[in-house]
């Protein structure tokens, strides 16, 4: 048998009209030969995207005052962290304790199960396209700067010291400046001929003019990126650190104290009422075990400051059921469709 793909061992020497279905609680080398699968409990995959800002002073900042009365420009190197955005994303995972084997007897009409690759019920009599991944955007590039020195006249190229370089640097960007101001007004020696021209020769200036004042003001290069934690209730969760973030070092781990906390909250609403001891000793195993799920509210926070707040399916918040085996006796072809991140009936058809 292949997870992931159509079980067809419960097709071995049977036909769909001379076998029976049956579903027992899985025990490794116990069950009669049929396929085992597994209801999911529900895991959250939460993915922080943060951007990392690295400033490098620019070559002449110390002349930024001095010839271009620029008085704010720093002259240290830094790093800066900031959170972007946290997505959460609900996953099913195999539950160890929820394991059956659907076996082959007389009179059914299921022949077919799919499963995904973990072993969790998909579908029975019928195949889906929907998987129980997480996908995630590949990183984005970061920009990178342009290298002022294209923009350097051979003057300012053959200075003999550093001051000087800033000092005729500074004389090109106000040169620069002055001829944008000459396009505008209609003054310059050679206007352009259309609108187009004029835009073309504005944004070449403009272009010019942002990588030399580089050489003063320094550059910030952006990078983002993504970090994935997992999370696995089991019941409700009150303001608990999952992580830290600090603006100089980005995401740290939650023990550790150079960052401060992000939090997160997880309330069990209560949907799906519990079964009573007495109900639970009455339900008998004679179908296809599947979860009732119920939900969650989740909150990821800061102080007042909410990343994420949302309702959430978890299969460990509902409670098992059985579909009838009378829904895959002989007359019935009865399709259905679970829901791999929660165990949950999406879609049920019956064809006589």
């Amino acid at each position: 048998m292949k997870i992931g793909l159509f079980a067809f061992a419960l097709l071995l020497s049977f036909s769909a009209a001379n076998a029976q279905t049956r579903v027992s609680n899985y025990v490794p080398g116990q069950n009669e030969e049929g396929v085992t699968y597994f209801l999911p409990q529900t895991t959250l995959h939460i993915t922080v995207t943060a951007e990392k800002a690295v400033f490098t002073p620019g070559d002449f900042c110390r002349y930024a005052e001095k010839y271009l009365r620029l008085n704010s420009v720093s002259t240290e190197s830094s790093e800066h962290w900031t959170i972007k955005d946290i997505k959460v994303t609900p996953i099913g995972e195999p539950d160890k304790d929820q394991a059956y084997t659907i076996e082959l007897r007389d009179k059914t009409v299921a022949p077919l199960v799919e499963l995904t690759d973990d072993g969790i019920l998909k579908a029975i009599n019928t195949h889906t396209q929907a998987d129980n991944k997480v996908h995630e955007d590949a990183p984005e590039a970061a920009e990178r700067p342009v290298n002022p020195r294209d923009y350097m006249t051979e003057e300012i190229l053959m200075a003999g010291s550093r001051a000087k370089m800033a000092e005729l640097t500074a004389k090109e960007i106000y040169n620069i400046r002055e001829s944008k101001n000459s396009l505008t007004r209609g003054q310059a020696d050679y206007m352009p001929t259309d609108g187009e021209s004029l835009k073309i020769m504005l944004s070449n200036l403009n272009k010019q003019e942002e990588a030399l004042m580089q050489l003063f003001e320094g550059t910030t290069v952006k990078e983002t990126r993504k970090f994935t934690l997992t999370l696995n209730p089991t019941g409700d969760i009150d303001k608990e650190v999952l992580f830290r973030f600090s603006q100089k070092l980005g995401i740290v781990g939650a023990n550790n104290l150079a960052g401060e906390p992000i939090y997160v909250s997880l309330k069990d609403m209560k949907t799906v009422s519990a079964p009573t001891p007495e109900e639970k000793a009455k339900k008998k195993l004679d179908g296809v075990v599947y979860n009732v799920p119920g939900k969650a509210h989740v909150t990821i926070f800061q102080g007042k400051e909410k990343f994420y707040e949302g309702e959430i399916p978890f299969a460990q918040f509902g409670n098992q059921e059985i579909l009838s085996k009378k829904l895959f006796d002989k007359k019935t072809a009865t399709q259905v469709i679970f829901d791999p991140t929660t165990g949950g009936v999406l879609k049920i058809s019956a064809e006589e």
